[in-house]
């Protein structure tokens, strides 16, 4: 397949426009590791649903049981974007996304209303995925990454949560980790949730050479939650079960960056 020459237009830099991070950025470290983004991304979908308006957006706004795999397109080329395109086109992508956001709207079962461009759950929405992101690179590409480095990322993914509307955004591993403690009494499990969970776990593959592929970067995603999120989602693994689960994502992202090379 040839690459398409406008999609690659898109992250053509000019001279001296380095975008929004920067080649020596700690962002650009991390999400330059495409199999542990994807990895990251599936994590961090897990995560994000257990919130109730996060979950509805999804739930009201989406055909997310048909949709899931151009939904993830559309993440991977937001982030791909926002991370190494070119000033101008991260921030219109920003915009889109905001634009996107502000028709987001509904009420929760419970009649509480909610809105996608609400501020305080796009800091939910960006916390989960930067962590969930840094996760998957420090276990799946370099555990030796440097907690300076960790705490940069988190700064550094901080401007862009503001850039989409998000406020109070955490900037270090310790804020990050006190955010999310705070935020799970917040956070719930039904049959929703149940739904778009499986609908995430059960996507069919793009062809069937790659159900293996597929099927352990979606259980290294899960297993990549915090404990007490997996125990909201139902779920406890074994530690036997947790080391097959890791040599799978080991072996799955080394097929993925042998055959991208």
């Amino acid at each position: 397949m040839r690459p398409d020459p406008a999609a690659q237009s898109e992250f053509e830099r000019p001279m001296g426009d380095d975008g929004l991070f920067g080649p020596g950025s700690a962002v650009w470290a991390v999400h330059g590791d495409f199999p542990s983004m994807m990895i990251g991304g599936i994590s961090s979908l897990l995560l994000q649903m257990l919130h109730p308006a996060a979950l509805s957006g999804v739930w009201d706004h989406s055909n997310f049981r048909h949709d899931m795999h151009q939904r993830l397109r559309r993440t991977a080329k937001f982030i791909g974007i926002t991370t190494h395109g070119p000033t101008q086109a991260a921030n219109a992508a920003i915009e889109r996304v905001r634009a996107i956001h502000d028709q987001v709207t509904g009420v929760l079962p419970d009649g509480t209303p909610y809105a996608a461009n609400d501020p305080a759950l796009l800091t939910w929405v960006h916390v989960v995925e930067a962590r969930s992101f840094l996760s998957a690179y420090m276990r799946y590409r370099a555990p030796a990454f440097r907690s300076s480095r960790q705490d940069a990322y988190f700064a550094e993914m901080a401007m862009l949560a503001r850039k989409l509307g998000a406020i109070d955004v955490p900037e270090t591993r310790k804020d990050v980790a006190a955010y999310l403690y705070t935020m799970r009494p917040q956070l719930r499990y039904d049959a929703r949730t149940r739904s778009v969970a499986s609908a995430l776990m059960d996507q069919p593959a793009t062809s069937p050479a790659a159900v293996p592929l597929q099927r352990a970067m979606l259980h290294a995603g899960e297993e990549l939650l915090p404990s007490w999120a997996l125990a909201l989602h139902g779920r406890t693994i074994p530690i036997a079960q947790r080391l097959a689960v890791r040599a799978g994502g080991v072996g799955a992202g080394g097929l993925l960056r042998w055959a991208l090379a």
